[in-house]
């Protein structure tokens, strides 16, 4: 089909793609007050007011499956976040550091570790007022230890499906068994945790130089170890389901509405913990990029691509990265879901796509949302986490993890 024969409705489920992208990299709209989930649900609106989707297609393009997924993970995290676990769990390691560089360690393999089962972004919201509590004890530059949480929760949450929400689209188009995804990503999502920890003991190589004497303390917090312990049973509970091969949308939101059956936590602070924004920019594009899909993909723009070579894991690795840091992540996920899909070995290329959208995440401070996250975080306590200071670890992370993962992948 040529481009004289688009009709308006192709050429309007282009254009409205191509903006919403544009929006939600830049995270607004110039002049008005929309964030990402704003700009994906008035995209939406836009498509079915011109697109090539009827209201019914609109809604079965959602993925239903996606969403149980997202809601049942933020329960248990909500669960989790409200009984102190995060808390409990972080101060306990970060007491026992003896040195700056088993701080350093402490901080990669805390947050590398619980963003590999739960979801990143909660990861970080939890680590980041942690180590800039211990930090300020200290009297050590946070810096880089804040660029630690932010890159290991990337770097850990490539190795399972629940690590990250591109994770979770990926795990639900795929049907890749929950263990057989960590098998194949798992080590390298551990190789990225120790090349995390490397470059920065390199590259803020002062910082590392001298020691302190004392132990750090934890921040003191309220706990609830009866909370604390039913959220972590039903976290477990949670993951060895996805690790038999249970679904893991079924899963997840089986074990977080039994978390909701309690005495003692008033539900509206769970409720309260759920980012129903992203839910909504989720929905929002399933339907612009369906729409846009309809419309644009006909056999002949699908061969042209395919002449890309993208079923190399070299290739789609590279398309990937810089897709993701172009649009973010999950929209890059969306947008390569049906060339994928078209692939001689679709689930090998599925695997490219999770470890290359993760991990390209660590080349900009606006690479991943868990970045923004910590940068937030830290410019509220008065620390200022600079874009070069992000670049300096982030530039050599990414092309060395990358480049990791596509060899680990095609060999």
């Amino acid at each position: 089909m040529t481009l004289a024969q688009f009709d308006w409705r192709t050429v309007a489920a282009g254009a409205i793609l191509l903006v919403t992208l544009a929006g939600i990299a830049v995270g607004r709209a110039p002049g008005l007050r929309l964030d990402r989930a704003g700009i994906a649900l008035v995209g939406a609106g836009l498509t079915l007011a011109f697109g090539p989707l009827s209201f019914e297609d609109a809604l079965k393009s959602i993925d239903l499956d996606t969403i149980a997924l997202l809601i049942g993970m933020m329960i248990i995290i909500a669960q989790l976040r409200v009984s102190g676990f995060f808390e409990l769990a972080g101060g306990f390691a970060l007491k026992r550091a003896r040195g700056p560089l088993t701080l350093l360690a402490a901080i990669v393999i805390v947050t590398g570790f619980l963003s590999a089962f739960l979801v990143n972004d909660a990861i970080c919201l939890a680590m980041t007022p942690l180590v800039l509590d211990v930090a300020r004890k200290l009297r050590r530059d946070p810096v880089p230890y804040l660029l630690a949480v932010a890159m290991a929760s990337n770097a850990g949450s490539v190795a399972t499906l629940t690590g990250n929400p591109q994770n979770m689209i990926i795990g639900v188009a795929s049907r890749i068994p929950y263990a057989e995804f960590a098998m194949h990503l798992a080590p390298i999502a551990a190789a990225t945790l120790a090349l995390t920890f490397g470059l920065i003991a390199l590259l803020h190589w002062r910082e590392f130089s001298t020691g302190f004497t004392k132990a750090a303390d934890g921040p003191r917090v309220r706990r609830h170890p009866w909370q604390i312990g039913k959220a972590v049973l039903a976290a477990t509970g949670v993951i060895i389901a996805f690790f038999a091969g249970a679904p893991v949308s079924e899963a997840a939101i089986i074990g977080g509405s039994l978390l909701l059956v309690t005495r003692a936590v008033n539900p509206k602070r769970i409720y309260a913990e759920i980012d129903g924004s992203v839910l909504l920019m989720f929905a929002g594009l399933f339907i612009v990029v369906a729409a846009a899909q309809k419309a644009l993909l006909t056999p002949d723009i699908l061969a042209a691509v395919g002449r890309f070579n993208l079923a190399d894991s070299w290739v789609l690795s590279g398309v990937t990265a810089a897709l993701s840091n172009l649009v973010s992540n999950v929209p890059a996920v969306l947008v390569l879901k049906p060339f994928v899909a078209a692939m001689p070995d679709p689930n090998n290329a599925w695997l490219v796509v999770a470890m290359s959208s993760t991990l390209a995440g660590n080349l900009t401070l606006v690479g991943s949302i868990a970045n923004l996250i910590v940068a937030e975080r830290a410019r509220r306590s008065g620390v200022v986490l600079s874009f070069l200071d992000y670049l300096k670890v982030g530039l050599p992370l990414t092309l060395l993890s990358v480049a990791l993962g596509a060899w680990r992948l095609a060999s």
